[in-house]
C-alpha cells in the first residue's frame, strides 16, 4: 500500500511555492496573510495587468513585476481586494528598480495597500527568474496530481476488495478509520449508532454531544433512499483525501447493505414458505422439518413454540401504504430475531396476514414462560407500540410446534380484542370464555342466543329503537363483570350508588330479567362477549 495513505500529507501550498530554489535564495517579505501560507495552490501564473482577477478560478499563485501595482496605495489595494475576492492563493511582486536595487518607496506603497488583507502578499526584494519558479511549481503540482491519482486508485482497490469479499459494515468502518487515522461512526437517519471505530480518544469523548456536525461526513444509501451517514467527526473538513475515503467507504457500505438485503429478502421468502408448509399440516416428517429449520438459520433447541405478534386488525389495512407496511413488518421480524438472540433464543419469522407476524421460536430448556415474558416486554419497548402475543404450547419438535401457528395467530387476535389484557403473552387456554366465543363466532345458534338476550338494547326487538344503545350495553357489561356489586359499578363508572340502582331497575325492565339472578348475568355476559367479538 502507498505509504502516503492515511498520513494526511498536505499538497502544494503557498509555503511550498515560496520554498522552491529560485525563491528560497531570494530576500522576500510577507506583508499580509501569514496565517494563510498553508492554503492550497492549484497553479502558478504571471500577472502583469490589473484585469487578471476576472480570469481567476481560485487557488492561483500570481507572480508580477509590474510597476502598476506599486505606484498608488488605493489603486494597489483595490487590485489586491479583487484578487482576494476571486480566491487567489497569493500574490508575489518584484520591488526592484531597473538597476536591480530595492525600490523602498514602492515597498511602502505595497505595505500600506496590504494592511488587513487575508490574501498573502509577498514582496520580492531581489530580481528573480519567474520561468524557474513556474517550472518548479508546476513540476510539484503535476507530481501532486499523479500522487493523488495513485492514492485514490489504491483507496478504490481497498474498498472494492472489501465489497467483493462480503465484508460487513463494521469491517468497512474499521478500515476507514485505519486509512484516516481518526475515529469513524456509521449512524442511521435517526442518529442511532450502527457501528463505530474509536481512534486516539475514548468512546465517551467520541459520543459526547452526539450527533456532531463537524468534521467530514457522507450520506449512505441509494440517492432516493438515504438511510444513514458515515462520519469522521474529527477529520479536517477541508481534507479532500478524507472526503475521498469516506465517499468510497459509503459506496462500499451501500453495496454491502444492498447485497445483504437481497440475501435477507430471499431468506425471508424462504422462511415464509416453510412456516406456511408447517402450519398446513403437510406430510413433512419431523426429521425433514428439523433439517430445514436449521438450514434457514435456526439452532437445534430443547423446546419449540409457535408465536404470533398481533399489531393491527385486518380491517385497519384500508388506506395503508403497502410499501410502508412491508417495511414495518420487516422491522418487526428483524427486531423479534434480534431480541430473541439476546435472550438466547433462536427464531424463524414469517408473515401471516395484515397486522400479524408469526415465528417459530426455539428455547434452550423446557422453561419457556420466563423468556417469552421478557421477549414480549422488550419487543413492546423496542417497537414503541402495543403488541399482543399469542403462543402455542411448548413442543419438543419443529413440526409439532409449526402446526400450532394457526392457533397462536387466533389466540393473539382474540386476546387483542379483550377489554383487559394483563398478560405478556396468551395461550388459548388463557382466553377462557373469549376463546369459546371465538370458536362459536360463526355458529348460527350462538347468534340467535346472543341477539335474543340483548334484543331490546341492540335495536332488534319489537319495541326497540333502530340503533344499539351503546350506553346501556356498556353499563350492562360493567354490571355483570362486577357480579352485580353496585358499589364496584359506581366506582368504575364514577357515578353515585342511587344512580346505579336507578339504571339497574330500568335495564331490568327493558330486558325483562332480574340482574340479581346469577344465571341471567352469566347469560348476558356470554351474549355481550359474543356481540363485542362481532364488532
Amino acid at each position: 500500500m502507498n505509504p502516503l495513505i492515511g498520513t494526511g500529507r498536505e499538497g502544494v501550498t503557498v509555503r511550498t511555492v515560496l520554498s522552491v530554489p529560485e525563491l528560497e535564495r531570494t530576500q522576500l517579505t510577507v506583508l499580509s496573510g501569514e496565517d494563510r501560507l498553508d492554503a492550497a495552490v492549484r497553479w502558478v501564473h504571471i500577472a502583469e495587468t490589473e484585469d487578471v482577477a476576472s480570469l481567476l478560478e481560485g487557488g492561483e499563485f500570481l507572480l508580477s513585476s509590474g510597476p502598476a501595482f506599486r505606484l498608488s496605495v488605493d489603486r494597489t489595494r483595490a487590485f489586491l481586494l479583487r484578487l482576494e475576492k476571486a480566491g487567489a492563493a497569493a500574490f508575489a511582486v518584484e520591488i526592484v528598480t531597473e538597476g536591480d536595487e530595492l525600490d523602498a518607496s514602492s515597498l511602502e506603497v505595497l505595505r500600506a495597500a496590504s494592511v488587513g488583507l487575508q490574501i498573502p502578499v509577498v514582496a520580492l526584494t531581489e530580481r528573480v527568474r519567474f520561468v524557474r519558479i513556474t517550472q518548479a511549481a508546476h513540476r510539484l503540482l503535476i507530481a501532486e496530481h499523479l500522487e493523488w491519482i495513485e492514492r485514490t486508485r489504491e483507496v478504490h482497490e481497498v474498498f472494492t476488495e472489501l465489497s467483493i469479499s462480503g465484508a460487513d459494515e463494521a469491517k468497512i468502518v474499521g478500515t476507514t478509520s485505519d486509512l484516516l487515522n481518526t475515529s469513524v461512526v456509521l449512524e442511521d437517519a435517526a442518529h442511532r449508532i450502527l457501528s463505530f471505530e474509536v481512534r486516539g480518544m475514548t468512546e465517551d469523548e467520541l459520543f459526547d454531544g452526539w450527533p456532531l456536525h463537524s468534521g467530514r461526513a457522507v450520506p449512505v444509501g441509494m440517492k432516493q433512499n438515504r438511510w444513514g451517514r458515515l462520519a469522521a467527526p474529527f477529520a479536517d473538513p477541508t481534507d479532500r483525501y478524507a472526503a475521498e475515503v469516506l465517499e468510497r467507504a459509503g459506496q462500499a457500505i451501500t453495496l454491502v447493505r444492498m447485497a445483504t438485503q437481497h440475501q435477507r429478502d430471499l431468506l425471508l421468502d424462504a422462511t415464509d414458505r416453510f412456516l406456511g408448509e408447517l402450519s398446513t399440516h403437510t406430510q413433512m416428517t419431523d426429521q425433514v422439518a428439523a433439517l430445514r429449520s436449521q438450514r434457514y438459520g435456526m439452532s437445534r433447541s430443547v423446546a419449540y413454540a409457535a408465536v404470533a405478534l398481533h399489531t393491527a386488525d385486518v380491517s385497519d389495512a384500508a388506506g395503508v401504504d403497502l410499501s410502508d407496511y412491508q417495511l414495518e413488518e420487516r422491522r418487526i421480524r428483524s427486531e423479534l430475531i434480534a431480541v430473541g438472540r439476546s435472550l438466547g433464543l433462536s427464531a424463524l419469522t414469517g408473515t401471516w396476514r395484515y397486522g400479524t407476524v408469526v415465528a417459530l421460536v426455539g428455547f434452550p430448556t423446557d422453561a419457556v414462560d420466563a423468556p417469552l415474558s421478557e421477549l414480549s416486554r422488550t419487543l413492546s419497548v423496542n417497537l414503541n407500540r402495543s403488541i399482543t402475543i399469542g403462543v402455542g404450547p411448548p413442543r419438543h419438535g419443529v413440526l409439532a410446534a409449526g402446526r400450532d401457528l394457526e392457533t397462536a395467530v387466533e389466540t393473539a387476535r382474540i386476546a387483542a380484542g379483550m377489554s383487559v389484557r394483563e398478560r405478556p403473552f396468551y395461550r388459548f387456554a388463557d382466553l377462557r370464555l373469549n376463546g369459546l366465543i371465538a370458536g362459536l363466532a360463526d355458529d348460527a345458534r350462538m347468534r340467535v342466543f346472543a341477539e335474543s338476550e340483548l334484543a331490546p338494547l341492540l335495536g332488534t326487538g319489537a319495541d326497540a329503537s333502530s340503533a344499539p344503545d351503546h350506553a346501556a350495553l356498556d353499563f350492562l357489561q360493567t354490571y355483570v363483570l362486577a357480579a352485580g356489586n353496585k358499589t364496584e359499578v359506581a366506582t368504575k363508572l364514577g357515578i353515585s350508588r342511587p344512580v346505579v340502582y336507578d339504571r339497574t331497575r330500568r335495564l331490568e325492565k327493558r330486558l325483562g330479567v332480574s340482574l340479581e339472578d346469577a344465571e341471567s348475568r352469566a347469560a348476558l355476559l356470554l351474549a355481550l362477549l359474543w356481540w363485542r367479538s362481532q364488532r
